[in-house]
């Protein structure tokens, strides 16, 4: 039993010195900021509850529910030859995040070069 005791001693001492030297990774998560002042045109993609797209241009206006692959040309026809004008994704938070990726690879694909996610604050 005594050599039994004498191991647990050396490791037990062995951790206690160990423990202090062993560092944590630290993840940078991606923040989220605002913008200055919003741009004069911007494309809002919305990806509604039953995942149907919809498109408002400038804050007006949601037209009629449009599939994933026509939303390519609609884009491109509201940008008007302007790759620089941004495009944001407005999703609901029940919607499948495969939806959202499935919709920025399109705008991708497109050309679209500005391409951002919505955030509401949870107080507004």
């Amino acid at each position: 039993m005594v050599p039994f005791i004498d191991v647990m001693l050396v490791l037990l001492i062995i951790f206690m010195i160990s423990a202090p030297l062993i560092t944590t990774g630290l993840v940078d998560l991606p923040s989220v900021g605002k913008s200055s002042q919003r741009p004069d045109h911007v494309i809002e993609v919305i990806v509604a509850k039953d995942e149907r797209l919809r498109l408002r241009i400038d804050g007006k206006g949601e037209g009629s529910a449009l599939p994933l692959d026509r939303l390519k040309a609609r884009v491109l026809e509201a940008q008007g030859g302007n790759a620089q004008t941004p495009v944001v994704i407005s999703a609901d938070k029940n919607v499948k995040y495969e939806t959202v990726v499935k919709v920025m690879d399109t705008l991708q694909r497109a050309g679209v070069q500005r391409v951002g996610l919505l955030v509401k604050n949870a107080g507004t």
